[in-house]
């Protein structure tokens, strides 16, 4: 099931894509507007039967908002692909860097108030020193209360996947050594298009990753080059931390960010940031 939140009459609300339209689940199930309490109270018998019996409103021209309104920081993992760790170090950007490719899983976090929508614009004057760059990534949402889980039990705590675009300004990053505020600009952190569950995607594995800039081929990267897995990530985190439901793990960005390049092809205002994930869909956000 592929589960989208959506605008409908200024008010927000929780809906399931079936083609070309959007059951709405916060009608027909009198369920909440707010994913979160969705993930939270998830019951397939009584989704499954909104989806035969409920109110239906077509996808075109419905705005679609973040499937998430976070509740706490979006968290990430830096360096998480080969190619692009190497990419990054040789860009002299990391202020942090120890080791090129890390022995454990780098954790940062994105400010929550940094999550926008399909197609609302990445805000360019967000960042003063004009450097910000793209990173297409596949998500982790989590689907209940996970602490010192296991590896052989991690992926039963996933609810489903979604795209992110860890947008981030360059110079603030390394300026700051901890990414934080380098990573965290209003509006550097689209989400979306929507949330597919894990039963309808079991083996993320096999999905490949691609980012689009103005219709150029960017980045491209199967998500089973992973450094540290979906299962290894849930697991670093739940050992000093509590995971809960509707909490979002952006899971790192392959070769092709715009650092990587000579000289660094950053993003520009009218620029079109396209990232498409097999089982999901495309996240588009515009430049402004």
């Amino acid at each position: 099931m592929r589960l989208v939140t959506f605008e409908d009459d200024g008010e927000r609300a929780v809906g399931a894509l079936d083609g070309s339209e959007i059951v709405h689940l916060s009608s027909s199930l009198h369920m909440s507007n707010d994913m979160v309490d969705v993930i939270a109270g998830w019951s397939m018998e009584s989704v499954s039967r909104a989806m035969e019996e409920g109110l239906r409103v077509p996808l075109s021209g419905t705005r679609l908002l973040a499937p998430i309104q976070m509740r706490s920081n979006v968290l990430a993992v830096g360096r998480n692909y080969r190619d692009h760790a190497k990419e990054f170090s040789d860009s002299g950007f990391d202020a942090s860097e120890e080791e090129m490719i890390p022995k454990s899983p780098v954790i940062f976090s994105k400010a929550a108030t940094s999550v926008i929508g399909p197609d609302d614009p990445i805000v360019l004057a967000n960042d003063p020193t004009g450097t910000t760059d793209y990173e297409g990534e596949m998500a982790v949402v989590i689907g209940r209360r996970a602490k010192k889980v296991s590896r052989d039990e991690a992926l039963s705590y996933v609810f489903g996947w979604t795209i992110v675009n860890d947008v981030t300004a360059r110079d603030l990053q390394k300026r700051h050594v901890q990414w934080f505020v380098g990573k965290s600009p209003d509006t550097f952190c689209p989400m979306g298009p929507c949330i597919t569950t894990r039963d309808e995607l079991p083996n993320i594995r096999s999905s490949w990753i691609r980012t689009r800039v103005n219709g150029e081929l960017r980045q491209e990267a199967p998500i089973s080059a992973l450094i540290f897995d979906v299962e290894s990530l849930i697991v670093t985190l739940s050992e000093v931390l509590t995971l809960q439901p509707g909490d979002v793990i952006a899971t790192g960005t392959g070769l092709g960010v715009g650092i990587g390049f000579d000289p660094p092809r950053y993003l520009a205002s009218d620029d079109v940031v396209e990232i498409t994930i097999d089982g999901i869909g495309t996240l588009r956000n515009s430049v402004e």
